[in-house]
């Protein structure tokens, strides 16, 4: 894959902690741009993993499928879950 220079304006203290967190993970901070552009527009280099068909799955994991779907608690949501039940 043919590579092309891109120039950015941004503010100077933002890159030098970008650079400093960019060679804390050992990647250049070219790289770590890279990887948030692949992950904004999906790189072909990472292709998403196909969900498997819920009919092939076997029958106890096909039961558990959508008890984690919807909406996440938050940690306030939690606890207040638990003074409701421990009183």
């Amino acid at each position: 894959m043919a590579q092309t220079k891109l120039t950015l304006r941004l503010d100077a203290d933002l890159i030098s902690r970008a650079k400093a967190s960019a060679a804390k993970q050992g990647k250049s901070l070219s790289q770590i741009v890279a990887d948030y552009f692949a992950a904004l527009v999906g790189s072909p280099r990472r292709p998403r993993r196909k969900r498997p068909d819920r009919d092939a799955l076997p029958p106890n994991t096909r039961h558990l499928c959508g008890l984690l779907e919807g909406e996440m608690l938050d940690r306030s949501a939690y606890l207040r879950h638990l003074e409701e039940k421990h009183r």
